[in-house]
């Protein structure tokens, strides 16, 4: 074979592999989510993240300083309105195209910090605001959790298809320079 056939067959077969989404994702390894599949969970998972932004439009923290708590909890909740804000917005952008692989990574390292502030958050509506309201808030806050393990499955499914796709790509790639780079078979004497 040519030397210029092997390597336009070579590139060939690595651009096929290097394509996002490479294969139709109903053709998507076994127990991964598809892209639509997983795009109404984003969609619910910004749809949350705007009633958490009511609900802590309810909180007083202000009050709660004039009570006597640490200045701690008006920082805590503003940082919680502005990640609730961003969570909205990125699982709705986010949901246009589930396989960026760095924003979905972005959109549960937020979910998972408004968890935490919003832990913190209760304590303080228990003891200086209302019990009941904290209850609500983490009702609220607890209704997002299978969203987030469904969510959070799919990105785990998703790094492991793309580490599969770079190893095939990287051995490909190996067998075609091994190729490229053996010596040419020598040439019989006889002339056509």
């Amino acid at each position: 074979m040519p030397m210029r056939a092997l390597v336009f067959l070579c590139a060939a077969t690595l651009y096929g592999q290097a394509q996002p989404g490479g294969a139709p994702q109903s053709g998507a390894p076994a127990g991964m989510e598809t892209a639509w599949e997983i795009a109404p969970v984003l969609e619910e998972m910004s749809a949350h993240a705007g009633r958490l932004l009511t609900e802590l439009d309810k909180v007083d923290a202000r009050s709660w300083v004039n009570q006597g708590a640490s200045e701690t909890y008006l920082e805590q909740l503003q940082s919680a309105r502005q990640q609730a804000k961003a969570l909205a917005d990125g699982a709705r952008a986010l949901s246009q195209n589930p396989e960026k692989l760095s924003a979905g990574l972005v959109v549960l390292f937020r979910v998972e910090g408004l968890e935490t502030i919003i832990g913190s958050l209760e304590e303080g509506l228990k003891h200086y605001q209302s019990a009941a309201e904290a209850q609500t808030l983490a009702a609220l806050s607890a209704e997002n959790g299978a969203n987030r393990d469904r969510f959070q499955r799919y990105l785990v499914s998703l790094a492991a298809d793309e580490e599969q796709r770079v190893e095939v790509m990287d051995k490909e790639a190996q067998r075609c320079r091994s190729l490229v780079a053996a010596p040419a078979p020598p040439r019989s004497g006889k002339k056509k």
